[in-house]
């Protein structure tokens, strides 16, 4: 097959390791940065070029979309659908992922187990807002924060109420989150593929930090998950129409819920930590999947 795969930087661990298991499969890998690719909206003949030169001939893409350029990043992804490419994870999944608020009323509406959320936009509702999920300590998040960046633990209600209003005073769009102390700065990441959870791994927040991402100098180790956060990490891809996603989830007194659903997740700490060949089993699912016209949404919506 050929396989194109969009990404910024060629040189990305998850990139990098994407390209090689691919290769050694025997297909042929085109990395393409997503930001240099344009396009040729025609009714009888959509097309993407690259440095000069039409795109086609591509049996799958496997779009690795950063957060700041989901906007762009899936209109390109959108002419592939366009052109009868089949991708790894289809434009809509994906802006239906990152719109944050919009993931959690999706996830919310099937019954997937949440933290109690809250969201407003008037400072007026403050004290309200902070009740309603509980008082504090409470988790307040920027809706376009990735990497744990945005998130602020408010210990105590008044410690709450300030920075609420600091970030509505930046007009920033935010969400209240009760805080799982039972969680004890840790969560689990399943990353799905297809209808199955293929590796996970615990990610422990440092001493003193309540944020567990690695690159927030979380540490990451093994773990064994139940069958209930299994099927909570896979129903949770699927509602968001994901076929790869990373899905963070905590370990609450009250079962499973879900922090996060992640449709470009890193390879480079569940690849360390678990031992697994992701990037292989990745390159698998599209071998198995990738027909011309399977995408489900054509690039609509």
């Amino acid at each position: 097959m050929k396989i194109a795969v969009l990404s910024r930087n060629p040189r990305l661990y998850s990139t990098r390791r994407l390209v090689e298991a691919g290769q050694q499969r025997g297909h042929e890998m085109v990395v393409i940065d997503t930001l240099r690719a344009y396009m040729n909206i025609a009714s009888h003949k959509p097309q993407i070029h690259y440095r000069g030169q039409a795109m086609d001939g591509f049996d799958a893409v496997i779009p690795r979309i950063g957060a700041s350029v989901t906007f762009y990043g899936c209109a390109v992804l959108r002419q592939f659908e366009m052109m009868g490419v089949y991708p790894l994870n289809e434009s809509v999944a994906i802006s239906r992922s990152r719109d944050k608020l919009r993931a959690l009323q999706l996830l919310s509406r099937k019954g997937i187990g949440l933290p109690v959320t809250g969201f407003a936009h008037s400072p007026d509702d403050i004290p309200d807002l902070i009740q309603m999920v509980g008082g504090a300590p409470l988790v307040i998040k920027v809706l376009e924060g990735t990497q744990g960046m945005g998130v602020v633990l408010a210990e105590t209600h008044k410690a709450a109420e300030s920075v609420i209003e600091a970030f509505l005073g930046l007009k920033q769009d935010i969400m209240v989150q009760e805080y799982i102390q039972e969680a004890g700065g840790a969560d689990i990441r399943c990353f799905v593929v297809g209808d199955k959870v293929i590796a996970a791994m615990k990610r422990q927040a440092k001493a003193g930090e309540f944020r567990s991402n690695l690159h927030r100098g979380g540490s990451a180790s093994l773990i064994k998950i139940t069958p209930e956060e299994r099927m909570t990490a896979v129903r949770a891809a699927r509602v968001m129409g994901l076929n790869v996603a990373g899905v963070d989830i905590l370990r609450s007194n009250h079962g499973p819920l879900v922090m996060e659903v992640n449709s470009s997740p890193g390879l480079e700490g569940i690849e360390t930590t678990t031992g697994k060949d992701v990037a292989g089993m990745i390159i698998q699912y599209l071998e198995k999947n990738a027909e011309p016209g399977q995408t489900r949404t054509k690039g609509r919506g």
